[in-house]
């Protein structure tokens, strides 16, 4: 039965703090990333469901998210307009096909 193998602590003081920091940063991106895929998500759901006014509500929050997260560094910034072009062109379609 293979185990992971142990990790060793850093000796020096500067190691030890970046581990700390490392901590707190991947919590911070982890969540970030997190609220990220959320927010697409939705806007998905919505125009799968056919709700134009939620859709466009949705899309509109998603961008400030999808934005804030992309300035960040978290995804890339060509990834987050990829997001935002794809879903802007569903949630369009879906208010002309209720016009």
């Amino acid at each position: 039965m293979a185990t992971k193998p142990k990790k060793k602590n850093p000796r020096l003081a500067s190691g030890r703090k970046r581990v700390r920091q490392d901590i707190k940063i991947n919590a911070a991106n982890t969540s970030l990333r997190s609220k990220y895929r959320t927010a697409v998500k939705n806007v998905e759901k919505a125009v799968l469901a056919g709700d134009k006014d939620k859709a466009t509500e949705l899309f509109a929050k998603m961008q400030k998210v999808v934005d804030t997260v992309a300035d960040k560094g978290i995804f890339h910034k060509n990834k987050a307009a990829r997001d935002k072009s794809r879903l802007s062109t569903k949630v369009k379609a879906l208010a002309t096909a209720a016009a």
